[in-house]
């Protein structure tokens, strides 16, 4: 995507780098996420990268949800 604009990045991407140092992308079921690491063993969805649109519509997979960490990175 390209956003052509006069506004300073911080107005854009007001996150620092750190807010991203805990986030990974994984693959579980075959479909790739953005996850964060909350604990030893859950992390939270953060974002899909799917182009599947019914993973979208899965609740199982919806940002926010809780998983365990035992899926494959």
């Amino acid at each position: 995507m390209i956003h052509y604009t006069t506004l300073p990045l911080e107005l854009i991407f007001p996150a620092e780098n750190q807010d991203y140092m805990n986030q990974t992308v994984i693959s579980h079921n075959g479909v790739q996420m953005v996850v964060e690491q909350v604990s030893v063993s859950q992390c939270r969805i953060v974002r899909l990268l799917s182009s599947n649109p019914n993973d979208y519509l899965n609740q199982k997979y919806m940002p926010g949800t809780m998983m365990n960490m035992t899926v494959e990175m």
